[in-house]
Order: structure tokens, then C-alpha cells, then sequence
């Protein structure tokens, strides 16, 4: 592809950040490659009660609280698997979720696990994105360093309320590319009725 790789050092700030500059370079995994459209930044424990690491460290977000540049999947409505990589260093507890992107290369592989998917919608929403790359439970902890390439800064990048959440998402910590088509839609959290 002829591009750079990022370093750790990228990775080292605070992800809102990290998070805008993301966009536009590229995520390898085995045969597929993604080009990052949109990302949602997420804060500190104690800080950003929309973040996994709010009430501190667990099991479950320990890679969160590790090294910058190493991937953080989690699994979610009982269904999904996402991915986000960690930012700041050691102990801090802060990531971008890495919520859309283009497939640049690899698409037959994409499309098989994808099955059915336009291939717009491929690596539309986060969960899509880690099926399109091949991401699961096994790659909580992956070093992503030599896995994102730099790339183009994008004409115009857009900022705005995080989605899907139910507190903090006033935050504008998502960050997208204007005008491109594969952009999650925007959609604000809705209270679920239960009983």
C-alpha cells in the first residue's frame, strides 16, 4: 500500500485525540484491510461515565488499562464482539472505539464473512467492523503497532455526540468523514422498555 505504520507513541494522548487522527488511516488483519471512516472516543475512569473503566479496573477491561496500541475487544448485547484501541499509557484506562471504515482490500474475504452485506454496509457499526476483519474474544489484548498504517488526512472531518449510549453521550467524541457512505447512522440512545 506503500503507506507508513504508526508508532506507540501515536497512541500515547488522551483519545479524543488519538481519535480524529485515526480517520482516514488504515486497520491490516490477515488478509483484510479497513480504511477508518468513524471512531468514538471514550475518557478516563471517574471521568467518563460512558467508558468501561468508569468504576475502575476489572477482569473484563484490563487491557483498557494496559500499554497504548493494543486492541481491546469486548462482547456486547450477548451477540457482538467490538474493537477499540488503547490509548495514554499504562494504567490510565482510555481507548477509541473503532466504529466504521471502508474495505481496501481483502473484500472477497470481507464479503464471505459478511455474508449478503453490501459492500458499503461491510464494515458499517462496530460489530460489523470486527466481523469484516476477522476480530473475536482471541484478539483482546492484540498489539495493534505494525497493524495501522498511515494514510491521507481526510478533506473534512466531522464532530458530534457518541452513539448508542445512555449517559455521556452529549460527549462530541465521534468523529467521522464528512460525506462518506460508510458512516454508521447516527442514532441516539433509546431507554428500552422492560417487564
Amino acid at each position: 500500500m506503500g503507506l507508513g505504520l504508526l508508532s506507540r507513541d501515536f497512541f500515547d494522548r488522551p483519545a479524543h485525540e488519538v481519535a480524529p487522527e485515526l480517520l482516514g488511516r488504515v486497520l491490516v488483519h490477515g488478509e483484510v484491510s479497513v480504511r477508518l471512516t468513524e471512531v468514538e472516543a471514550y475518557g478516563l475512569p471517574g471521568e467518563d461515565p460512558a467508558s468501561h473503566t468508569y468504576r475502575g479496573q476489572t477482569p473484563r477491561n484490563s487491557v483498557m488499562f494496559g500499554p497504548p496500541g493494543h486492541l481491546y475487544v469486548y462482547f456486547t448485547y450477548g451477540m457482538h464482539y467490538c474493537a477499540n484501541i488503547v490509548c495514554l499509557p499504562e494504567g490510565h484506562g482510555s481507548a477509541v472505539l473503532l466504529r466504521a471504515g471502508e474495505i481496501v482490500s481483502g473484500l472477497e474475504v470481507a464479503r464471505a464473512r459478511r455474508n449478503g452485506a453490501r459492500d458499503r454496509d461491510l464494515a458499517r457499526g462496530p460489530a460489523r467492523l470486527a466481523v469484516a476483519l476477522g476480530w473475536g474474544r482471541e484478539d483482546n489484548g492484540l498489539d495493534m503497532i505494525g497493524k495501522v498504517l498511515d494514510g491521507s488526512p481526510p478533506a473534512s472531518v466531522l464532530a458530534g455526540p457518541r452513539t448508542g449510549i445512555s449517559t455521556g453521550a452529549d460527549t462530541p467524541w465521534r468523529f467521522w468523514i464528512e460525506g462518506d457512505p460508510t458512516v454508521s447512522p447516527y442514532r441516539a440512545h433509546v431507554p428500552r422498555r422492560r417487564g
